[in-house]
């Protein structure tokens, strides 16, 4: 097939498209996401087999197979597409296309900046409404150096499994392993919580995208620490962080990004957050850094996420070029 003749060569295009389009609006008001697809699709498998009623060791079984069925279904669809492309003139277009759909470089540089532009421009308001569309925790709670961590650990922790990760999975498997991950982690997203209703049925789809993110958060880390000095940091403190604090995150994969941002910043993040309904008591990355960030420490991020999406087209391009060398 043409996709694996050339994959690193569509990845980059791939890249190249996200960042500069991304997601556009007109668009996506006029269709739905595939990502909503998705979801759709797990909110009805939800309802089929997480019925109050059914036993937990039935629940979870019903998780196993939905799960199953998610990875199996998507991977089908990814190949049915390359399969196609194969076949048209232009196919490789429509290979690169697909893939910037399920990149996310500019919406994520675009949500964070938002963040810090509220605070800016509306003050603490401002940037609770921001912070509001891209974390789950109750912005009400937030002081503008809560506001501000929040966003720079959503940048961080959205940088792996929004973007390191596709990338990795369609380097690895092509449009099949992409599609299939952005429904495994879907999945997490929406029924993988450690709650009455999803701790069983969720638990499957926890598991296996806590495994597949294992090597795209290490490697997010990595970038992020060699993008430090963009925000005045150093990558020898940013990598002793991550050595140091990174298992200290309840995620075993989120703490890798936010501990490598956490040492560039010289800041203090993640600890105790509070969330609609419970609070979380985690201890701090970096936690002799400080903890009033502010929305320079935001842009500070931005500047280092832009350090890391340069490098990563770096990185494909010359394993591109050293593959068909």
């Amino acid at each position: 097939m043409i996709l694996y003749d050339h994959a690193l060569w569509l990845l980059l295009a791939a890249l190249i498209v996200d960042a500069l389009i991304g997601d556009p609006d007109w668009l996506w008001h006029r269709l739905p996401h595939p990502v909503v697809w998705i979801g759709k699709l797990i909110a009805l498998f939800d309802r089929l087999f997480n019925k109050t009623d059914y036993a937990p060791g039935t629940r979870k079984l019903g998780g196993v197979l939905t799960l199953l069925a998610l990875v199996l279904g998507a991977a089908g669809i990814g190949a049915g597409i390359e399969a196609l492309a194969d076949k048209l003139p232009y196919g490789k277009i429509l290979i690169v296309l697909i893939a910037a759909v399920f990149l996310a470089q500019n919406s994520l540089y675009r949500h964070v900046a938002a963040v810090r532009d509220g605070l800016l421009k509306d003050g603490l308001e401002g940037g609770r409404k921001a912070v509001s569309m891209i974390v789950g925790r109750d912005p009400k709670q937030l002081d503008e150096a809560g506001v501000s961590r929040a966003a720079i650990e959503s940048c961080a922790e959205n940088y792996s499994d929004g973007i390191v990760a596709p990338l990795v999975w369609f380097a690895l498997l092509g449009l099949p392993g992409l599609i299939a991950y952005k429904a495994v982690n879907t999945a997490d997203s929406m029924i993988g919580h450690k709650n009455e209703v999803y701790a069983d049925f969720g638990w499957a789809s926890a598991r296996f995208d806590d495994l597949i993110n294992l090597p795209a958060s290490r490697l997010a880390g990595l970038l992020i620490a060699l993008s430090a000095p963009l925000a005045g940091g150093s990558p020898r403190k940013s990598i002793a962080c991550v050595l140091d604090d990174a298992r200290k995150h309840r995620s075993p994969n989120a703490g890798w990004p936010e501990a490598a941002m956490a040492g560039a910043l010289g800041l203090a993040l993640a600890g105790p957050r509070i969330y609609p309904g419970y609070t979380v008591n985690d201890r701090y990355l970096n936690a002799k850094g400080r903890k009033d960030a502010k929305a320079e420490d935001i842009a500070r991020a931005l500047r280092v996420l832009i350090g890391c999406y340069a490098l990563q087209v770096v990185v494909v391009t010359a394993l591109a070029a050293f593959g068909t060398a």
